[in-house]
């Protein structure tokens, strides 16, 4: 069965380079929630998006790598 996502379309360099870009991004916001750059207030709960947002962004990072995405 084919997917109806435009994703699959992309080009194989498009699609690394897109996936590079959020792994970056996910890593970058994380990061700004752990030093509590938009002041949320609360710092626990601030640390606490900022590391799942990290770790997601390396996990994307690793299928990059392996190339399962």
């Amino acid at each position: 069965m084919e997917r109806d996502n435009n994703y699959g379309n992309m080009p194989k360099g498009g699609r690394l380079i897109f996936g590079i870009f959020m792994v970056i991004v996910y890593v970058a916001v994380g990061l700004l929630f752990i030093f509590d750059i938009f002041n949320i207030g609360n710092v626990v709960i601030s640390a606490f998006v900022g590391g799942l947002l990290c770790v997601y962004g390396l996990w994307r990072g690793y299928r990059l790598y392996k190339g399962m995405n």
